[in-house]
Formats: structure tokens, C-alpha cells, sequence
């Protein structure tokens, strides 16, 4: 299993230089204040617009924080090295990590985000799968993850992005449920 893994990522490392801007963006652009703007700027349009999508907002915050702690605890607790250190042909098109890479924290942040937004915003939330997709394979492409260490990422977010996702419509139930037993009965 583990050659298998590691032929993958040679197969995907070694895709040609003129991918290397895509990639580039989807692993390490949110590192650009640019790119923070304007997140921030469409949460706050998403908070602004209403409560489906200020709720979707909030449940992927928490989905995220829950999805890089996990992973910073994973890898932790299981060293297993990034191929920017083992592999000493791997094409590393950023820094060079020397952490360790057990889970990608990148890849389980927006697969929580992928699995927030569709279940709250249902067609609309589709748009973020292909990013979460993307995002994945710019890892191993820039050569500082695994296939299996960006699988275990994706997974890692599923779960958080699932687990949030059903504890806010629990809350969000209690607080409807509460504020109707406090409304003045109808005329």
C-alpha cells in the first residue's frame, strides 16, 4: 500500500510546470491578505444576507477549527514524515516543510467547509467541492503531502464538517423550539 502511495505521488508531483499557478493558489493563496479580504468579505455578505447562510457561516468556522485541531493532534500523535523531507526527488514548489504531514490540515479545512456548505446551502454549496478537490491535489502536487496524508485530511474534515454541521441543527432546533414556547399566543 504504501508504494502504491508513493507512486501516486510521483504521478501527481511530477504533472507538468504549467499547472504550477493553479496549484500554487489553491495550497498557499490564503496566505494573501488579498485573498483574506475577500473571504471576509463574502462571509460578511453571507452573514448579511440572512439566517441560512449567516448559520452556514458560523457551523463552517467552527467545522474548520475542529478540522486543523484534529489533524495538529494526529500529527502528534503519528509522526509520519511529509515527502518535501523523505523524498529527496520530490518537487517542492513551496517551502519546504520539516513538520510532520500526517493529516493535511489544508484538505480537511475546506472538505469541512465542502461538507457545510452543501448540507446548509444544499446546490449552492457545491461550488466549495471542487475547491476542497483541488486544494487536496495542490498538496501533493507542491509536494509537501502524501495522497494518503491528504486522504486522511479529507476525512478528518468530512467527520468535523458532518459532526458541527448536526450539532448546529440540534441548537439551532432548541433555539426555535424555545423561542416559540416565549411568543405571545396568536390573537
Amino acid at each position: 500500500m504504501a508504494e502504491l502511495d508513493r507512486q501516486l505521488f510521483y504521478a501527481i508531483n511530477g504533472w507538468p510546470e504549467a499547472f504550477a499557478p493553479l496549484f500554487w493558489f489553491f495550497s498557499e493563496a490564503t496566505k494573501q491578505t488579498w485573498v483574506r479580504v475577500a473571504l471576509l468579505g463574502l462571509a460578511l455578505a453571507m452573514v448579511a444576507r440572512g439566517p441560512r447562510t449567516r448559520w452556514a457561516v458560523l457551523w463552517c468556522l467552527l467545522a474548520v477549527g475542529v478540522a486543523n485541531e484534529l489533524c495538529d493532534v494526529l500529527k502528534n500523535l503519528f509522526m509520519m514524515p511529509r515527502p518535501s523531507v523523505e523524498l529527496s526527488d520530490a518537487v517542492v514548489r513551496t517551502a519546504r516543510l520539516t513538520s510532520f504531514g500526517t493529516a493535511s490540515a489544508h484538505s480537511a479545512n475546506m472538505a469541512a467547509v465542502a461538507w457545510v456548505m452543501v448540507a446548509r446551502l444544499g446546490r449552492w454549496g457545491w461550488v466549495w467541492v471542487p475547491i476542497a478537490l483541488l486544494t487536496g491535489l495542490s498538496r501533493i502536487y507542491n509536494g509537501v503531502h502524501y495522497p494518503y496524508q491528504v486522504l486522511l485530511g479529507g476525512v478528518v474534515g468530512l467527520a468535523a464538517g458532518f459532526a458541527l454541521e448536526r450539532i448546529g441543527r440540534w441548537i439551532e432546533r432548541g433555539i426555535q423550539e424555545k423561542r416559540q414556547r416565549c411568543s405571545p399566543p396568536a390573537p
